[in-house]
């Protein structure tokens, strides 16, 4: 379904609901805290931001304090909407903070349909890069459109309407995103949960959410070894006390393919060769998109539940006004999809703003060497990569001087973004000496989905 331009504004977008905005007031005392910081180190860092991105984050930050409503309304105009939304920003129940209220969209339809509207079909939305399958493939947004939308009709001829729940239990691979967006597309809330996770911790979330249906794929790949999904499902399963009506199973290619078991499994070639496309489904700005489950390191993990329409707004405008990219640049988040930054960095954010998404299924080290991320950045022509400071300290201590790094040109490469935890000086200054960009280092977590508190050392 396509919004009607004539019931609402075209729109451009930033927002994050169920975590604050900067500029809602549960984030001004966030943000006393960051200026603080700021002033002790001479205020270099929203300097160096706006000078590496472009973002202007000054200009940004004051405006959203200043008017918060007016600043994510006018980001709201970058996403299209079925509805106009009747008010920017509802504190009704604090601290929670309500965004973009009684407004309707679609996150799947701003994060692909829109592009092949705008005459964009033939851009390339996710490249593929699979060293431990030897592996590459181009996938241009026409055909993610063509996947996600098959996917939605096998999901919806299988019950799962807008509200129920879908658990994705897949390694790094395309169909991963197509199930995520797909989900989105009906209406159906995603929990995606790390591939080849232990059958206890599985048991315990396919518990909580209760999925209508689990998909899955036949084997995850790690550097010399498979590992069987399939298995560590069924005994979840067996654990666990909730029981899906149907498990969907990719088959992955050159591999045996794994037994079905009747009246409950279905082959993913077989369901989509006879699937009819599904329209998008308008849904309400606080309307869940997926339910991500917390690490679980101080206690029992907890599912965060992320609405829909100011993640999409937020997300869309820290594209640009925090990493600097424009439209039809590659980009690369070297994280997995079970994480936040998967889920917003891997596949909603990029999409949104109409990139190109890099997907690996590899290691920093090991797939094959310490040279596997310099090949991925020159290889794919990437503008700004997104790690952790542990992929950077792995590949410095097997390769110090960077000599496999070096046979490679980055000439597209613009900036390196650090996360996940502290980045300690010596893995910093190798950093720049040997990438030769601005390395950006900040902080978010789980609960917030996307960088709303920005700093650290930036240099």
């Amino acid at each position: 379904m396509k919004p009607s331009w004539l019931q609402c504004r075209k729109v451009t977008g930033a927002g994050t609901l169920g975590a604050p905005l900067p500029g809602s007031p549960s984030a001004r005392g966030a943000g006393a805290a960051r200026r603080a910081l700021m002033a002790s180190h001479g205020g270099r860092g929203c300097r160096a931001l706006a000078t590496c991105t472009g973002g202007e984050y000054k200009t940004h930050f004051a405006a959203s304090v200043a008017d918060p409503e007016r600043f994510w309304g006018k980001a709201a105009e970058q996403i299209s909407w079925y509805k106009p939304w009747t008010k920017t920003l509802e504190n009704r129940y604090p601290p929670s903070t309500s965004w973009f209220v009684e407004g309707m969209l679609n996150i799947c339809y701003n994060a692909i349909d829109r592009h092949i509207e705008n005459g964009q079909g033939d851009k390339i939305a996710i490249i593929y890069d699979s060293p431990v399958t030897d592996t590459k493939a181009t996938i241009t947004y026409k055909e993610v459109l063509e996947q996600v939308s098959k996917l939605a009709g096998v999901l919806v001829k299988q019950g799962v309407k807008k509200g129920d729940t879908v658990v994705i239990y897949m390694p790094m691979i395309p169909q991963a995103i197509y199930t995520m967006l797909a989900c989105a597309r009906i209406g159906a809330i995603h929990s995606l949960i790390f591939g080849g996770f232990a059958s206890k911790e599985l048991s315990t979330r396919i518990d909580h959410v209760k999925p209508k249906v689990v998909v899955t794929a036949s084997f995850g790949i790690e550097p010399g070894r498979k590992v069987e999904y399939v298995p560590l499902l069924e005994e979840a399963l067996r654990i666990g006390q909730h029981r899906p009506d149907r498990v969907l199973i990719y088959n992955r290619p050159n591999m045996e393919k794994v037994p079905l078991m009747p009246d409950r499994d279905l082959d993913w070639e077989e369901e989509m060769a006879k699937a009819q496309s599904h329209d998008c489904v308008p849904v309400v700005s606080e309307h869940p998109l997926y339910i991500l489950y917390t690490s679980g390191t101080t206690g029992l993990p907890k599912g965060v539940v992320r609405p829909t329409g100011g993640y999409a707004v937020m997300l869309n405008w820290t594209m640009s006004s925090i990493y600097g990219l424009k439209p039809g640049e590659v980009w690369w988040a070297a994280s997995d999809l079970g994480w936040v930054v998967g889920h917003s960095y891997i596949c909603y954010g990029p999409l949104l703003h109409g990139n190109t998404t890099v997907l690996y299924e590899g290691k920093p080290v090991g797939t094959p060497d310490a040279g596997a991320y310099f090949r991925v950045l020159a290889e794919h022509g990437v503008a700004a990569l997104f790690t952790a400071p542990t992929a950077i300290r792995a590949i410095r201590q097997q390769d110090p001087g960077a000599a496999l790094g070096k046979q490679y040109s980055l000439t597209r490469f613009k900036t390196l973004f650090v996360a996940g935890e502290r980045c300690d000086v010596e893995t910093l200054e190798w950093s720049k000496k040997v990438f030769r960009v601005p390395v950006l280092d900040h902080w978010w977590q789980t609960d917030n989905t996307n960088i709303w508190l920005w700093l650290s050392f930036i240099y």
